[in-house]
């Protein structure tokens, strides 16, 4: 009985210690026939499910992250929600203030683009849109923006229903010609979008977060099974990528999935 604690304790911290990795930077290239000539390249940072909780993300560990990758020199940071934490087993709870705080600490040539995860709509989603809007981010809700010569939609979170994909392709559609980015929470907008864009980005799978052997992961969150799971994908003739995520959901635990960001390069097809 003592040997088994001993094995579900040591197995417990080493979860923990995943789950506090210093995140794996991946990094992509897309090439595009409509980037504007002239234009020079851009780089986007895809950042998602940062779940601001103890122990695994505090708000002082995240601002310390985010300040790392400062040193990446990103055009334009996308934060693809899940900022609150429905952790199980958490140390500490943080409000709403004290979880967007850090993304201050972002910074990119064309600034910060955020949209809401389910988390944050099950927590409190008008003050976390304040508070990222305090820390100098844009937080779009079936919205779009132009950041350079690219038009950014903002897909508001499908897994609570607050998606609405025929807004923000009007949104765009408003902002003339360019080519054209999605971000949003759950991949699994994308069988529905009306037209493709030349890329997505998005979070909310962690990538399975707990992936065992002979097994796999456990879940994906996902109403598509493994089809959105993880990465760089291309379905049909659309490009998406789907991040890992910084933080954990329900359990503070990582195995086998270590945490990263997407660091992806658009530009003009050679």
């Amino acid at each position: 009985m003592a040997l088994l604690v001993l094995l579900g304790l040591l197995l417990v911290g080493r979860g923990l210690w995943n789950a506090s990795a210093d995140p794996i930077v991946r990094t992509a290239s897309v090439e595009l026939a409509d980037w504007p000539e002239g234009a020079p390249p851009m780089r986007v940072l895809l950042v998602s499910d940062t779940h601001v909780a103890g122990p695994d993300m505090p708000p002082e560990r995240l601002a310390a992250i985010l300040r790392r990758f400062n040193k990446l020199k990103p055009d334009l940071i996308l934060l693809a929600g899940d900022f609150h934490s429905g952790k199980t087993l958490s140390t500490r709870h943080y409000s709403a203030a004290e979880l967007t705080a850090p993304f201050a600490e972002a910074k990119a040539k064309y600034g910060v683009i955020a949209v809401l995860g389910n988390h944050d709509y099950w927590f409190q989603p008008e003050p976390i849109a304040k508070g990222m809007k305090a820390a100098g981010v844009t937080v779009l809700r079936n919205q779009a923006v132009r950041r350079g010569p690219l038009i950014v939609g903002g897909v508001d979170d499908e897994v609570t229903n607050h998606d609405n994909l025929k807004r923000t392709y009007a949104a765009m559609d408003a902002l003339g010609p360019g080519p054209r980015i999605l971000t949003t929470h759950s991949p699994d907008i994308v069988p529905d979008l009306p037209a493709p864009v030349d890329a997505v980005f998005a979070g909310h799978t962690h990538c399975g977060q707990i992936a065992l052997p002979l097994v796999g992961a456990l879940s994906y969150a996902s109403a598509y099974g493994d089809r959105f799971a993880c990465g760089d994908m291309t379905d049909g003739t659309q490009r998406l990528f789907v991040g890992a995520g910084l933080g954990t959901s329900i359990l503070p635990l990582r195995y086998g999935v270590p945490p990263d960001v997407w660091l992806v390069t658009l530009g003009p097809r050679q």
